[in-house]
């Protein structure tokens, strides 16, 4: 088994239900236990700013699933929750679940890149992942936790519970 971050994101049809039926879903995976859930977290959107704030959070399972596996269930958890693929990179969605890390391993393939490309540049990831996982070191050899000395938080706010 191997210990999963996911990070979760919508900026559509009341994004903080999107996240928690996203997460009711992941809990429901075969051959994974859900482990953690960070707080929801507002941020600004990454790409056009004439699209809605994002809801973020990170979640932790355990999963003996491949990558491409459970790649393959969250696009299917994506797109039961309205998710629909357009080239257009950043824009809005109902919701985004991406593989951010899995396990210790590196990954670059055609339809998988692990770590997430964007992992240590997006405060909307960092700081959820940073709460449920303190002390987490990245395959880099990098502690996560060394991150945010040079991160803006860029208007993220915690929201609660």
């Amino acid at each position: 088994m191997e210990i999963v971050y996911l990070g979760l994101g919508a900026n559509l049809n009341a994004p903080r239900e999107q996240l928690e039926n996203a997460v009711v879903a992941l809990r429901g995976l075969p051959h994974s236990e859900f482990i953690a859930l960070s707080h929801h977290y507002a941020s600004k959107p990454m790409g056009p700013q004439d699209q809605p704030d994002y809801v973020n959070a990170v979640a932790a399972i355990k999963t003996a699933l491949s990558p491409e596996q459970l790649l393959d269930l969250t696009q299917k958890i994506e797109l039961e929750h309205g998710r629909v693929r357009k080239k257009e990179r950043w824009g809005p969605r109902t919701l985004d679940i991406d593989i951010l890390l899995f396990g210790e391993q590196i990954i670059n393939t055609e339809r998988l890149t692990v770590p997430h490309y964007g992992l240590t540049e997006r405060e909307f990831v960092v700081y959820p992942l940073l709460e449920i996982a303190p002390n987490l070191l990245l395959p880099s050899g990098k502690k996560l936790n060394t991150i945010t000395a040079t991160l803006a938080l860029n208007e993220l706010q915690q929201l609660p519970l």
